[in-house]
């Protein structure tokens, strides 16, 4: 096919390839189907012409242009013989009462196989499916434990809106502890899958309902996505979890009886991807307002350790929170023995150089708190100098 040169009106102006289905907007530009619906219909959807920059009505019409279509589809054929492939003729885009008659088959596997390769085969199939009931269907499933590694690959692959989850949640009971079990599956998809809809559905749970579910199996379940590191994508995932999870008191101390101060401090001791970072120390630092979390950060050789590399090396955000981590420790958990191991691995270094660097003012302020809290048995080290012990006196 290199040898062939391909005319330009059946090249779709979005990806710059022969058109398989063209399909024509308002403004009477034809693009491939599958270009032009990730354009219009994704999470970062624009509202205009890729060509035109004229802006599009809301429920914009994709018109087939099954002219263009043929055209390529003869000028394939006429290339065969230099090694060129014909375009089949696409499928019928998909109607509800299709989805419908496709649900009430028997075998709950082959609904959801074809439920499957309808999603993939185009945005707007995509869009029909999670407007429909099989949404309902793909929960039961997942609740039955009936396919359930296939049902949570469709149900991540759908774009659920947050009232609809609510509902979800309402008419399935079951729904939340259904994910929670699919975490302890051998299938590293289904248990990242199943995170990744724990994200979004977690911050919507009251506290009450989330009370109820949030028993020490299930923290050790989100805890061992970050030991195992399925995806960086289901690791920060798990993280927001237990981010939503650590903001009852109740849900700290479980936390760190199941292992989840030392998944974060071995995460932080691996992980180079910035935002998990940030999202490990922000976890840290909710169970560090506990005092079983402050014993197992203290406890662990690298703990304390880890927590003052990250500030001033990873971003602002995990500055801020490395900081506040410190602080808890160096207020609330201060034996000499940890005093002595602040100096040894550079956390008082690193607050003497966040009051000469340019910083958050609240960080500049902690720094300064915790340097003047412990000055009298800091003062012989050799990263405070005299100005320094003059500006935050011995109390």
């Amino acid at each position: 096919m290199a040898e062939v040169e391909i005319p330009s009106y059946f090249l779709c102006p979005i990806s710059l390839q022969m058109m398989r289905d063209p399909v024509t907007l308002p403004t009477g530009i034809s693009f491939d189907r599958q270009s032009i619906e990730r354009w219009l219909f994704s999470d970062a959807g624009h509202q205009t012409c890729p060509v035109t920059n004229q802006l599009l009505p809301s429920s914009v019409e994709l018109t087939p242009n099954h002219t263009l279509r043929r055209l390529i589809q003869a000028w394939c054929v006429a290339n065969a013989s230099h090694g060129v492939e014909r375009i089949p003729t696409p499928r019928p885009q998909i109607d509800r009462s299709h989805i419908s008659n496709l649900l009430q088959k028997p075998n709950h596997s082959t609904s959801l196989h074809e439920l499957q390769q309808i999603i993939s085969a185009s945005e707007a199939n995509r869009r029909i499916v999670q407007s429909s009931e099989a949404v309902e269907f793909v929960v039961s499933s997942i609740i039955l434990e009936q396919h359930g590694d296939e049902a949570l690959a469709i149900l991540h692959s759908l774009q659920i809106s947050d009232d609809r989850f609510i509902t979800l949640l309402k008419s399935n009971p079951r729904f939340l502890d259904s994910l929670f079990a699919a975490l302890n599956r051998s299938s590293y998809k289904s248990r990242a899958y199943a995170t990744l809809l724990l994200k979004s559905i977690v911050p919507l749970v009251s506290p009450i309902i989330l009370s109820s579910v949030i028993q020490k199996e299930n923290l050790h379940q989100i805890v061992s996505v970050v030991n195992d590191r399925i995806s960086s994508q289901a690791t920060k995932a798990a993280l927001r979890v237990l981010i939503e999870l650590f903001c009852w008191g109740r849900n700290r101390a479980k936390a760190v009886n199941v292992g989840a101060v030392s998944a974060l401090i071995d995460l932080l001791l691996d992980e180079s991807d910035g935002r998990a970072c940030e999202l490990a120390l922000v976890a840290l630092d909710k169970l560090c307002a506990c005092a079983e979390g402050r014993a197992v950060l203290i406890g662990h050789a690298a703990g304390v350790a880890v927590v003052s590399k990250k500030i001033l090396r990873v971003s602002a955000v995990a500055s801020e929170r490395a900081v506040r981590i410190v602080e808890k420790v160096a207020k609330l958990s201060a034996s000499p023995a940890v005093l002595q191991e602040m100096v040894q691995v550079g956390v008082v270094s690193k607050l003497c150089l966040l009051l000469q660097v340019e910083c958050g003012a609240k960080q500049k302020e902690r720094a300064k708190g915790i340097l003047r809290l412990h000055a009298r048995i800091w003062k012989n080290s050799p990263c405070l100098s005299p100005a320094l012990l003059l500006s935050y006196p011995c109390s």
